[in-house]
């Protein structure tokens, strides 16, 4: 099998990048959403983005992570027409919060910590609860990343919609 890329890996960076790039701006602008079921939910980037442009031997990368970061030095790479390569989200639901690496290349997660799992009142309880409760934790926050994805193709499907979103987002992107 050949290492060559196809096609659809480019098209699946492609919309990865923008996924987490809008994803940022929604997350800065307001960042409530609905899951499956309409239960609201929030989304913020957390201090880890790195964002990546160019081609070929001229691709630039910019890393940036900090505390209480504003993220400044990323998003004047979203101006230079950079795109967001990976990031650390915090999906909050209520009392839960999950927290995941995601990247945009192949939407593959990493570092995912999910709600904590209250084990002191589990004496003599059923072993394999624990595993089925934090594979339902896991489930939930793929779920959650579904809406989101399905909320992005929403509008990045509908070319009105999507020249607006841009048009917000270079705005943003300049404050």
């Amino acid at each position: 099998m050949s290492d060559a890329p196809y096609l659809g890996q480019t098209t699946d960076l492609v919309l990865g990048q923008e996924f987490l790039t809008w994803l940022w701006y929604r997350s800065a602008t307001g960042g409530i959403f609905n899951d499956a079921s309409g239960q609201p939910f929030s989304v913020s980037m957390e201090q880890r983005i790195v964002v990546q442009g160019g081609e070929g031997d001229h691709v630039e990368t910019a890393s940036v992570s900090g505390l209480d970061s504003e993220l400044r030095e990323a998003r004047m790479g979203l101006t230079m027409g950079k795109k967001v390569t990976r990031a650390l989200l915090r999906f909050e639901r209520g009392p839960e919060e999950w927290q995941l690496t995601l990247k945009a290349s192949d939407f593959s997660l990493g570092s995912l910590k999910t709600p904590k799992i209250e084990t002191s009142d589990r004496d003599g309880a059923d072993p394999d609860a624990l595993l089925l409760e934090k594979m339902y934790l896991v489930e939930s926050c793929l779920e959650l990343l579904d809406a989101l994805y399905a909320a992005f193709l929403q509008v990045r499907l509908d070319a009105a919609r999507w020249k607006e979103e841009v048009a917000g987002l270079q705005q943003w992107m300049l404050h």
